[in-house]
């Protein structure tokens, strides 16, 4: 997934990224409310994991910001607190999930990852397309019962086909998704990770089909 995010604190928040990131995410940071707002309107994140505790606007009016502007972006809200008004309010504001400080590793991952089950409108975490079983919760990829061993960006490129599998995914919406927007990118850096993935995937498993001025298509059929 696409992540943004907002946290002033720049030792959790390099850990934060660098866990995400190990997992297959493209990571995006910044350290203040207002410019957490100014991203998200500009790019297709599909999660934006909030910290309460801002040093401009707090979480909080950041969250009603983005509601009342029409933004859905599923939020996963940290905080240091410990009240309940706290919790209660962020969830009546449009908050998806809250995670008090200090927490585990595996609980945000495993928040993470729900978060974006539910954005997808996939209540599992594995994924079954022909003779390719996808499982998001430890990050294995199968065909025909054969171990894939994907790289970090061939597994968020292949993650982003599968879950749009038989659809026509562009290939702006993949450097999106799959590159934080301060990570170098190539021009050929899909292409790259496709051809990877194409080898990695035959001879049994679906083909990823190229729309030539479009993007691509994993064959669902």
């Amino acid at each position: 997934m696409r992540i943004l995010m907002i946290e002033d604190d720049a030792a959790l928040a390099r850990s934060i990224a660098a866990l995400l990131r190990a997992g297959g995410h493209a990571v995006d940071h910044c350290a203040s409310g207002e410019e957490g707002l100014t991203l998200v309107s500009g790019e297709p994140y599909a999660l934006l994991i909030l910290d309460v505790g801002l040093p401009d606007i707090d979480g909080f009016t950041v969250l009603e910001r983005l509601r009342r502007r029409g933004e859905k972006v599923p939020v996963l809200m940290l905080t240091a607190r410990d009240a309940l008004d706290d919790r209660v309010r962020g969830l009546d504001l449009g908050a998806d999930d809250y995670l008090r400080k200090p927490f585990e590793p595996q609980e945000l991952e495993a928040r993470v990852r729900a978060l974006g089950r539910r954005r997808g409108g996939d209540p599992t975490p594995v994924v079954t397309i022909g003779a390719l079983t996808l499982n998001r919760s430890t990050g294995q990829a199968e065909v025909s019962g054969r171990a894939l061993d994907l790289r970090r960006r061939e597994w968020a490129v292949l993650d982003a086909l599968a879950t749009r599998a038989g659809q026509v995914v562009p290939r702006e919406l993949l450097l999106a998704e799959v590159f934080g927007y301060d990570e170098p990118v190539g021009p050929n850096a899909i292409e790259v990770n496709v051809t990877r993935l194409r080898s990695k995937l035959a001879p049994d498993g679906p083909q990823i089909r190229t729309v030539r001025g479009v993007g691509y298509l994993l064959d669902a059929g």
